[in-house]
């Protein structure tokens, strides 16, 4: 967790709800303050064990605020997680291309610096917000909802989170999404998902991207699949190529179903008030 990964407290999780922020500066956020506190020293097991459930504690009450407020308004939250270097950003900008004619859509990039994955995401013609997280590793609830409060998605709309390239820390940090959504590139090893179990037990969806490499790298899908299985027995898998396109129907399609679910929910809670 964050006091041990080095991205701990006064890092993403001292953030003050009630200091006055200014959400105007193009559509950026830089958490990136204070030291890394790296490893804690000299602090006991009971002592970090506190710690941690403190941070996710507080944490999971702003995620459930976020989740309120998203269900309240039909927005479908989807929070694509991988390592660095799997293809998220190409995934989304391709995603977006072929969603934006038919759905509201609005993106927060996390990276510990840059606003290079932002910019592209603009070029799609998509509004998107870039939290700069510094030394932390994860996006959090507070953040997002900061976030959240500056783009303004609309009702009935489609909110991507890509969180930072990281598969430890945001397996624990509910943003409030529907869904985690993990990608795992072929060029990545085939036991990602039994090295990193709790990022693929908290998945609702694994997409197996760069299948075009395939003829090209050693890499064995079926006993990834089986691998995540193991961890996750209800989560779906997904193979496509984000560069060709190959299989982003199946992807599309997921989250259209997705979609309507959130809105067919909107509709109950209509009805019951």
């Amino acid at each position: 967790m964050c006091n041990v990964c080095g991205c701990g407290e006064g890092e993403t999780h001292s953030h003050d709800h009630a200091h006055d922020h200014s959400h105007t500066q193009g559509h950026h956020h830089d958490y990136g303050q204070g030291p890394a506190h790296a490893h804690a020293p000299g602090m006991s097991q009971s002592r970090m064990l506190r710690i941690e459930q403190d941070i996710l504690g507080k944490n999971n009450e702003y995620a459930d605020l976020n989740r309120q407020f998203f269900s309240e308004h039909g927005i479908l939250v989807l929070n694509l997680v991988s390592s660095p270097g799997s293809g998220k950003t190409a995934l989304l900008t391709r995603s977006l291309n072929a969603l934006k004619a038919e759905l509201p859509l609005t993106v927060i990039e996390g990276d510990q610096q840059t606003d290079n994955d932002a910019e592209r995401i603009r070029q799609t013609g998509v509004k998107a917000l870039q939290i700069n997280t510094g030394k932390g590793c994860h996006l959090d609830a507070h953040m997002v909802g900061h976030a959240v409060e500056a783009l303004q998605p609309a009702d009935n709309s489609l909110l991507f989170i890509e969180n930072v390239g990281n598969l430890v820390c945001p397996a624990a940090f509910d943003l409030g999404e529907a869904a985690k959504v993990i990608l795992l590139s072929v060029t990545e090893g085939a036991d990602k998902p039994l090295k990193y179990p709790d990022m693929f037990h908290a998945a609702s969806l694994m997409i197996l991207n760069k299948t075009d490499l395939l003829p090209y790298v050693d890499f064995d899908v079926e006993i990834c699949c089986e691998y995540a299985r193991r961890i996750n027995p209800g989560i779906e898998i997904l193979k496509l190529s984000a560069t060709t396109g190959d299989g982003m129907d199946d992807w599309i399609n997921w989250i259209r179903a997705r979609h309507e679910i959130a809105q067919t929910s909107l509709l109950s809670q209509d009805h019951s008030g």
